[in-house]
């Protein structure tokens, strides 16, 4: 039996995380919640975890500060930022540091499963 993929779901917005939980669960994927990048950092679980949803702006470490130092260390997750401060030049910084997708908060549902398909696609190809 295979395993449904980990989803990690890195937001300091704890509504959020748990509205993306139960999305990320109804599509029979498993979620794995953190209310900050250093809380994903320190966790052991991440070995495991398939594609991120990340949050931009957050307090401490930013979503680009854990994509930088992810890639720094040679881990190149599959990652969804969401934002509710679109701003052109952190867009392109997110996608030139290999972001899949950067969403709008509020994000539409749709849109975001449309990324996490792509996202897990990408990543069984790459395995």
């Amino acid at each position: 039996m295979s395993h449904s993929p980990l989803i990690a779901v890195i937001d300091d917005n704890q509504a959020i995380r748990e509205a993306l939980e139960d999305l990320l669960s109804s599509l029979g994927y498993r979620a794995l919640p953190f209310a900050s990048a250093e809380d994903f950092l320190a966790s052991s679980g991440r070995a495991d975890v398939a594609c991120m949803v990340v949050d931009v702006r957050m307090g401490g470490m930013t979503g680009l500060d854990l994509q930088a130092r992810l890639n720094a260390q040679g881990r190149h997750y599959p990652m969804i930022f969401m934002t509710s401060d679109a701003d052109g030049v952190t867009r392109s910084n997110a996608l030139a540091g290999g972001a899949l997708a950067y969403l709008e908060k509020p994000v539409d549902a749709e849109v975001l499963i449309g990324c996490l398909v792509s996202a897990l696609q990408r990543e069984t190809q790459l395995h």
